[in-house]
């Protein structure tokens, strides 16, 4: 039997915050007290003590006689004594700019209990009660992950483990950096439309930030432009932010803005990269590019630049602790947690253990895990969100139930439980676990079971097993898994729901990709044709004489495939992740009328010329490709060897609602030429008749809804020359499809 691997940590080390005061969702350092007052301020709202470099608020009177609860308070800060009858012009002082002022005034509200509504709205503070969210925002450390695509994990998804009693909304995405999560529609935006007054936003950014070496990837970009090298700027990555600058400026915007959503935003200092250096992290690994960075100045761009130690200009999670004093926001040290984490396992173990096994930047379950609970103990010292904080030091499992979803009868279903404990006793033990009929169990995903078992030294647990279900009835199928160790069993729940797929039509859209990205339609469904995204298509070709394609296929190594290479042809050196702005694209769309039920998505697919080509694989039924799902991750995929893609999700869109399915290709160095190979991308499905028939009607006049032009050996065309033979494809508001040769 599989026994799972433990490993331990010390927290006595570990640095611990200034504690902070968490209320009405909004929470505030106070290391010492303001003299004179009860208001224990908040990183450097302190300042607001008199300085020579404030000026002077006009319009003190007014304020105070509409909110006469801060006039004790304000006069601490007052550069003389306020009268009660009418103060003077210069009595109250503040910084240029009144956001510090904001920040000092929101935490007296709470202090003095100040609960006019109107305050609340002049500065927008949150007057709700209790946090109704955690919102989690940030890179691929934090994204979650599908448990069956990838062995990768987010610490965000394993938050919820360690609160109770308040909802996670992980929305952390690989690739993201501050920038590109702020300005790319499917994120930040999205995010905003489900925040609600008293909600959380952790907010995480560094990884993606240092691109460029940590310069600006728009600056970067402008100044090629400027010397005229084009090639150079569309190879830059906009994403890239200097630490100093626009990075700042971005986090500010998060601020900013959830606190107009009347909700408490949180800086957490982004996780360290396992870049060890004997006992230690080095500075990179610590988001402090200092050692080696590159500047872009008036006469040029200078690589391999370096500062001293305790120079900080090029240090993101220094400069995300600035931005956090600066605005009264809290910060959770979670840089230096996770490098104390780290050291304390050793070079060895920590790649072993809290590492995918894929570089040094993303984790295994048990790195996650651990890293969320490390946030959580932060948290619960600083008193934020210490209400939900639930660290039980005994045997737990999360989730304590688990409802594996719906899926069509036949299919198996699967989930991940963590399970932990601390300080237990005895020091070393095993536990057992036993799923009931109908329930099978592993550890590792090796081998399944009906038993298996744990063991654990130190007095600690950190463990995983997967329960799956094989939806053999229709309706509810369950069971459970029991844990028992030292004379205490613990009983987990586990459901899924098998549902019979049926509708009146049987619904497909097949790109065969060929020769071209033409496809073939049946039953009532309207395609989004594909369509790249810094991506362009090479060719259309075998990926190499000795490609491989699954046995069941029956195919053989001279059928072709659809070639893709990144614009331009050259893949960058560095990139460890999917880029946000290159995909390559397909969809479908329900007819009006119709519900469309999916239960098939599948496609094959291989890397061409090198074993370093990587893949995402993501769908989403919204318009802006938010709240996306997972469902592959390939890095190195092995050169000329065609994956088999197939998935079978249940997902229903009505009449007007579409599916989209991306692949996010990258290569793991800097190379040239390398294709990413696609082909037979199908979805399939089954429609049913709802309202005015998109079925067996016809609601509206057939139209042309685009065309595309191919030279004659398929490759697309994207600016046609008149008087050239092209192959014209055309689609049409039915769903179906024409090709036909034209001279332009």
């Amino acid at each position: 039997m599989a026994t799972q691997q433990i490993g331990h940590y010390d927290t006595s080390s570990f640095h611990q915050p200034a504690r902070t005061r968490s209320s009405c969702g909004l929470a505030i350092s106070y290391p010492t007290p303001i003299p004179g007052t009860r208001f224990f301020p908040g990183n450097k709202i302190s300042d607001l003590q008199p300085h020579p470099t404030y000026t002077l608020i006009q319009n003190y009177d007014r304020f105070a006689r509409f909110y006469p609860s801060y006039r004790i308070l304000l006069s601490n800060f007052a550069a003389t004594n306020i009268p009660d009858d009418k103060p003077s012009e210069n009595t109250i002082l503040k910084k240029t700019t009144m956001k510090k002022v904001i920040a000092f005034l929101t935490g007296a509200a709470i202090l003095f209990g100040a609960s006019n509504t109107g305050a609340a709205i002049l500065f927008g503070a949150s007057n709700t009660g209790a946090a109704k969210k955690v919102h989690s925002i940030g890179d691929s450390t934090m994204a979650n992950y599908d448990e069956s695509a990838t062995v990768t994990r987010g610490w965000g998804q394993y938050l919820s483990y360690f609160l109770d009693g308040i909802e996670v909304n992980n929305r952390g995405k690989s690739g993201s950096s501050s920038k590109s999560f702020y300005r790319e529609e499917a994120y930040w935006t999205s995010v905003k439309k489900q925040l609600s007054p008293g909600d959380y936003v952790l907010i995480q950014f560094a990884h993606n930030d240092e691109k460029n070496g940590g310069m600006d990837g728009d600056e970067v970009k402008a100044y090629y432009s400027s010397i005229g090298d084009e090639t150079s700027a569309a190879a830059t990555d906009y994403r890239g932010t200097n630490p100093t600058t626009t990075y700042k400026e971005y986090l500010r915007k998060y601020i900013d803005e959830t606190r107009d959503a009347g909700c408490t935003p949180i800086l957490v200092g982004p996780i360290c990269r396992m870049y060890f250096s004997g006992n230690n992290i080095r500075r990179n690994g610590r988001h402090d590019l200092g050692d080696s960075f590159s500047r872009l100045t008036a006469d040029g761009i200078l690589t391999e630049q370096k500062v001293a130690a305790d120079d900080h200009s090029m240090d993101y999670a220094y400069q995300m602790q600035q931005v956090a004093a600066e605005t009264g926001v809290p910060y959770i040290d979670l840089t230096s947690a996770t490098a104390e984490l780290y050291l304390s396992y050793g070079q060895s173990d920590c790649m072993a253990i809290l590492s995918d096994g894929d570089g040094s930047t993303h984790l295994s379950a048990t790195g996650a895990a651990l890293i969320a609970r490390r946030f959580v103990q932060l948290c619960k010292e600083q008193e934020i969100l210490s209400e939900y904080v639930s660290l039980n030091p005994e045997l737990s499992v999360a989730p304590s139930s688990a409802d594996l979803g719906n899926g069509y009868v036949g299919q198996t279903l699967s989930k991940e439980f963590m399970v932990t404990g601390f300080d237990l006793t005895p020091a070393s033990g095993t536990i057992s676990l036993e799923a009931s009929d109908g329930v099978e169990i592993s550890i590792g995903q090796e081998t399944w079971g009906t038993t298996g078992s744990m063991t654990y030294n130190g007095g600690t647990l950190i463990g995983r097993f997967q329960a799956r279900i094989r939806l053999a009835n229709e309706g509810l199928n369950s069971g459970t898994v029991t844990l028992s160790a030292n004379g205490k069993s613990t009983v987990i729940p586990v459901s899924a729901t098998a549902i019979t797929l049926s509708g009146d039509t049987e619904v497909e859209a097949y790109w065969r990709l060929e020769k071209d990205d033409t496809y073939t339609v049946t039953g009532p469904v309207s395609v989004i044709p594909e369509s790249w995204h810094s991506m362009e298509v090479q060719r259309y070709a075998n990926p190499n004489a000795n490609t491989t394609w699954p046995e069941w296929t029956g195919f053989d190594a001279s059928r072709k495939t659809q070639r893709n290479l990144i614009e331009g042809g050259n893949w960058p050196a560095g990139e460890i992740d999917e880029v946000s702005t290159r995909y390559i694209e397909f969809g479908i769309t329900a007819m009006p009328g119709t519900t469309l039920d999916i239960d098939e998505i599948s496609y094959f697919m291989c890397g061409c010329g090198g074993n370093g080509m990587c893949v995402h694989v993501w769908y989403s039924t919204e318009d802006d490709f938010s709240n996306a799902v997972l469902i592959y991750s390939q890095t190195q995929m092995p050169a000329n060897n065609m994956l088999d893609g197939k998935v079978q999700p249940v997902i229903r869109l009505t009449g007007g609602k579409s599916l989209r399915l991306r692949f996010y290709p990258w290569y793991n160095n800097a190379s040239s030429g390398k294709t990413f190979c696609l082909s037979d991308v199908r979805f399939h499905g089954y429609a049913t008749q709802t309202g005015g028939s998109g079925i067996d009607g016809t609601s509206s006049p057939v139209h042309k809804t685009g065309s595309a032009f191919y030279n004659l050996q398929g490759i697309k065309v994207h600016t046609p020359v008149k008087g050239n033979l092209y192959i014209e494809h055309s689609t049409f508001s039915d769903g179906s499809s024409q090709s036909k040769k034209i001279i332009f």
